[in-house]
């Protein structure tokens, strides 16, 4: 089962490279920002993913969900803020 787990890890960790990219080479700030979303969840379920093959789920589900709460907060004041500076939509040259 544990073999489960750990492909299951990579196969994510290969989706967070994917996320990577949309989020260094989005067009525009709303995809940049939608990129490091897509990274921040993964990264909680990547998290469980660890805490079920240490068999320590109890742990690592309170850091998931703690990284969780601040990855939303943080793309809701990175969204405010450039809702605020009217860039949000702008295009890259």
């Amino acid at each position: 089962m544990n073999n489960v787990f750990l492909y299951s890890g990579l196969y994510l960790a290969f989706l967070m490279i994917l996320s990577l990219y949309r989020a260094l080479f989005g067009p525009t700030v709303v995809d940049r920002m939608i990129g490091v979303n897509a990274i921040g969840s993964k990264t909680a379920v990547l998290l469980i993913l660890i805490g079920l093959l240490y068999e320590r789920v109890d742990m690592f589900v309170d850091i998931a969900l703690a990284y969780a709460m601040l990855n939303f907060i943080a793309v809701l004041a990175a969204s405010r803020y450039f809702q605020k500076r009217k860039g949000l939509y702008d295009e890259m040259p």
